[in-house]
Order: C-alpha cells, then sequence, then structure tokens
C-alpha cells in the first residue's frame, strides 16, 4: 500500500465487512438450533446430528483455502458479495430436504458461509496500516458473535415457525446483505496492486505454507477457533441433556459463552497490538487449560471409609459455575483467535489471503472434526464432559508446542548476541520491522523455525 486510506473509507470497509461476516457466522452455524428439531423429527443418534452440525463446518473450512487466493487475486468487494448470495441460496435450497442424506448435502452449501472469514479478513487487512491492523481484524473477528445471534434468536423463531421457515428468514436476510455489499463496498486499496502484480501460479502462492511457523499457527486457531465453532455447536444440546433445560433457555445459555467468545476479539487484537501476540497466546492457553480440566471433571460420588462408618459426598458442576466458566473460556478463546491472525499481515503481508486461508481452513476443520467427535465420545463413552476431556488435550498440547517453539528461538538470538528477531509476536509494535537486522541470527531463524 502506497498510501493510507482515509479513515472515513477505512471505517466503511471495516463496517461491512464486519456486519457481513456477523450474517455469515450466524448462518454458518444454524445447524446448532434447528438441528436439534431435525434430530428430534429424524431421530437422530447423538453421532449422526454431531456429523449434521459438523458438516457445513467442513465446506467452510476447505472453502477457505481457494476464496482466500482469488480474494487476493480479485479483491474482497466481489468475492464477498457473491459468496453471500450463492449461501443465501443454498440456505433456502435447505428447506426442500426430507431425508438425512439430503440434509448432509445440504449443509454442505450451507458451509460455504464460513469462507466468508478469509475474504473479509484479506479485504479488511488491505485497509489499514501494519500498526493497527490487529485492532482492526479483532474488530472484523467479532463479528463470530454471529453464533450468538443464532443461539438467542433462532429458538425463539424455531419455536414460533418451525426450522424450515426460519431458514428461510435466515437465506433472505444475508441474499440482501450480498446485494447491499456488492453496491455499497469499494475496491480495496491493494486492487491497483494486485493488477499490475505478475500472477503467481497455485504453487508459488502456497509457497509460505512449506515454513512449519504457519502449521504451529494452524494448530493454535484449530482451538481457539475450532473448537469455539463445536462447543458454539454442542453447548445448546449439552446443556438440555446435562441439565434438562428446554431449547430456549439453553440457546440462551450459550449465548454467554459465544457472546464473550466473538466481542472481545477486539480486546485481543488491540493487546496484540500493544503487547505482542505470543503473551496474548499464552494468557489464552494457560486459563484454557485450566477452564477445560474444571469442565471436563464428570458427576462424581465418592465413599471415604471413616472410622465409624461411610462417608459419602458427591462432586458435581453446578449450572451457575458452568455459566462461569464457559464464559471465562470464550473471553480467552476470543484473544487467542485475534493473536492468532496478528502474526499473518505481519509475516506475509503479500500472501494474507493464501496463508491466512490455510490456517483459517485448519481452525474450520477443527470445527468439523470436533463437534462429530462429541458424539461419538458421547455414543462410546456415556460421558457428557467427555467433550471437555478432549479440548483440555488440544489445548496443553498447542501450549506445550507453542513455549517449545519460543524457547527454542530465543536460544538462536542468545547465540548470536542479538536481540533482534523475526517473530514479531516476541516484540512489542515498534519492533515489528527491525532496522539493524543480524544476519546470522535471521539465518539460523529461518532455519529453525523451518525444523521446529
Amino acid at each position: 500500500m502506497t498510501s493510507t486510506p482515509a479513515k472515513a473509507q477505512q471505517y466503511r470497509a471495516l463496517g461491512l465487512s464486519t456486519f457481513a461476516f456477523t450474517l455469515c457466522f450466524a448462518v454458518w452455524t444454524i445447524f446448532s438450533i434447528i438441528g436439534i428439531r431435525i434430530s428430534e423429527e429424524l431421530a437422530l443418534s447423538d453421532t449422526q446430528l454431531g456429523l449434521l452440525m459438523a458438516t457445513p463446518i467442513l465446506t467452510g473450512s476447505i472453502s477457505r483455502l481457494f476464496l482466500g487466493i482469488w480474494t487476493d487475486r480479485y479483491g474482497g468487494r466481489w468475492v464477498f458479495g457473491i459468496l453471500m448470495l450463492t449461501t443465501a441460496a443454498c440456505v433456502y435450497l435447505l428447506t426442500f430436504a426430507t431425508t438425512y442424506a439430503m440434509m448432509l448435502v445440504g449443509a454442505l452449501g450451507v458451509g460455504l458461509a464460513g469462507g466468508a472469514f478469509i475474504v473479509g479478513v484479506a479485504y479488511t487487512a488491505a485497509w489499514f496500516e501494519p500498526a493497527k491492523q490487529g485492532t482492526a481484524l479483532g474488530i472484523f473477528g467479532a463479528g463470530n458473535v454471529g453464533s450468538a445471534v443464532t443461539n438467542f434468536g433462532a429458538p425463539f423463531l424455531l419455536v414460533a415457525f418451525g426450522w424450515e421457515k426460519t431458514a428461510q428468514i435466515y437465506a433472505t436476510v444475508l441474499a440482501i446483505m450480498g446485494i447491499a455489499f456488492l453496491l455499497l463496498a469499494k475496491t480495496d486499496p491493494l486492487a491497483e496492486q494486485r493488477r499490475s502484480a505478475e500472477q503467481k501460479s497455485f504453487a508459488e502462492q502456497m509457497a509460505p505454507l512449506r515454513e512449519l511457523r504457519v502449521w504451529r499457527f494452524a494448530l493454535y486457531y484449530f482451538f481457539v477457533f475450532g473448537a469455539f465453532v463445536a462447543l458454539a455447536l454442542w453447548l445448546p444440546h449439552y446443556l438440555i441433556g446435562v441439565y434438562g433445560l428446554d431449547i430456549k433457555t439453553a440457546g440462551m445459555i450459550a449465548a454467554l459463552y459465544t457472546i464473550p467468545a466473538s466481542l472481545f476479539r477486539v480486546l485481543g487484537g488491540w493487546l496484540s497490538d500493544r503487547f505482542g501476540a505470543r503473551r496474548v497466546m499464552y494468557w489464552t492457553f494457560i486459563a484454557s487449560v485450566v477452564c477445560t480440566f474444571l469442565l471436563s471433571y464428570p458427576p462424581t460420588r465418592y465413599v471415604v471409609h471413616g472410622i465409624e462408618g461411610d462417608i459419602n459426598f458427591t462432586l458435581a458442576m453446578s449450572l451457575p459455575m458452568f455459566v462461569v466458566l464457559t464464559f471465562i473460556l470464550g473471553f480467552f478463546m476470543s484473544l487467542g483467535k485475534a493473536a492468532v491472525y496478528k502474526h499473518i499481515p505481519v509475516y506475509y503481508p503479500m500472501h494474507v489471503g493464501a496463508v491466512g486461508g490455510v490456517v483459517g481452513m485448519i481452525g474450520g476443520i477443527g470445527g468439523f472434526i470436533l463437534p462429530l467427535t462429541f458424539g461419538v465420545l458421547n455414543d462410546i463413552t456415556g460421558i457428557w464432559q467427555s467433550c471437555f476431556m478432549l479440548m483440555f488435550a488440544i489445548v496443553a498440547a498447542a501450549l506445550a508446542w507453542m513455549h517449545y517453539a519460543i524457547r527454542k528461538a530465543e536460544r538462536v538470538e542468545w547465540a548470536a548476541q542479538t536481540e533482534q528477531t523475526d517473530l514479531p509476536e516476541l516484540a512489542s509494535p515498534q519492533l515489528f520491522y527491525p532496522m539493524n537486522r543480524h544476519p546470522v541470527a535471521d539465518a539460523a531463524m529461518r532455519n529453525s523455525d523451518q525444523h521446529g
């Protein structure tokens, strides 16, 4: 970007893309509510329900890779608008499905809404200077609150009109937004640069993926985003099964998780700009390890053989404590989502769509695999809390790998006797683009990232 766009243009682009992404995310998670009614009508098992909830996440995840490349090439305005119109048509056609197999096919089309994330990331990042991209992308990412819109609003539509009418209302709103985006959004500032640049092959665009660093970021996002989506889908069913709530109450309580896991992404972007993304990731993973460990403990009855007889007591998670812990978990996951995507425009400014698409795809695949796995674990173990046991294992592994990689990078710096680093998550914003590079440290660091 040769010059910074006017603030009015930046705010216009950010506002349109954030609102559009909010609606797309609401559509993407629609099966968290209508899936429960469909499950009752078709008498589905937990595994079948988990697959139905997860299928849109699969499409949304895989499509991010290609949509990111198309956005790098053609710009976000047209890709975003056409994507919303296509998804709206798929949501409307879903209402004609009458069998489980037809539902799964329809869910694949609904999942295109999830691809909107990487389109919006590339489009939004193009309007802002690097020092403000973390905050801007945090605001845009707050569109995850669309899942709270669905958890809160869809149950009332479902009870009043049925799942078919609910889906049709969603399709109509998304189609209107798609047309509005095409009419109101402006071409991003990097469009001219893309037109003048030599078109790269698919292999060249994917070249950054040879770096292990990208896949490390992808694991982070597998948890902070993939597990967020999975839990947003699974929570209403979990609350109905564990605490015996009705669907409207379960939806509203689930929103208490999805709202902080979405809106506080803005704070995560600002904190990443201010203190560095590494610190934010440490906060996220440590807090998530604690929360998922506590949530994974199933109700247990203990018998202590005392001197004068047996002493019986039970440990179980009350509903208020469950709400508090999921709120805290959602808060820190929201910070982590922003911190992961703070890295990408800094490392790969001309490959935001491609690299971000892969990271987003892996994160989204987590949103596909995990709800399905939650259902399978329920059917196999018969323990509702098994979903949190799995999440605990994932976040503990991500924390261990991140800490190992960072300490390895620090040892390279110490050996080179330099404080400079190519890891912006270790630094303050003013050190994102250090002027005095140390060639020995640079070479060693690149080699380290390839292997660690």
